[in-house]
């Protein structure tokens, strides 16, 4: 791995770490703001704990050593969860800046993915 993509990868690793901690405890402690925004996308607020924690984990997985295959759970996890987050938001035809946030962890969870040292990578014993 180059000095560069080992740049690359902390850089998108820790502010992807960065976004989800912070969107998690958001929504963990359930501020008006969030409850107000996610039903009106039509969810119940019992998800938010369960994004909430999700991300925890993700986090907690994507950060530390070895159990590649944890990381490749938890880097489709974060897609899954900011790709419906960004729809949900297209759907309901919220603004432009609405979907922002999700896109930018969305790119921050593919070049996190992508530029990983191969320690970090999954790879299938029959290869």
């Amino acid at each position: 791995m180059t000095k560069r993509n080992k740049i690359i990868y902390w850089i998108a690793t820790l502010w992807l770490a960065l976004g989800m901690v912070s969107t998690g405890v958001v929504q963990l402690m359930k501020q008006k703001d969030e409850v107000d925004m996610i039903t009106q996308l039509g969810y119940p607020v019992y998800i938010l704990t369960i994004l909430a924690i999700w991300k925890f984990l993700g986090v907690v997985a994507v950060l530390i050593p070895r159990y590649p295959l944890l990381k490749e759970w938890a880097y489709a996890g974060f897609f899954f969860a900011m790709s419906g987050a960004a729809i949900s938001h297209m759907i309901v035809g919220d603004p432009a800046t609405e979907i922002y946030p999700s896109l930018l962890l969305i790119v921050l969870t593919a070049a996190s993915w992508y530029f990983r040292p191969a320690d970090r990578k999954f790879i299938l014993a029959n290869q």
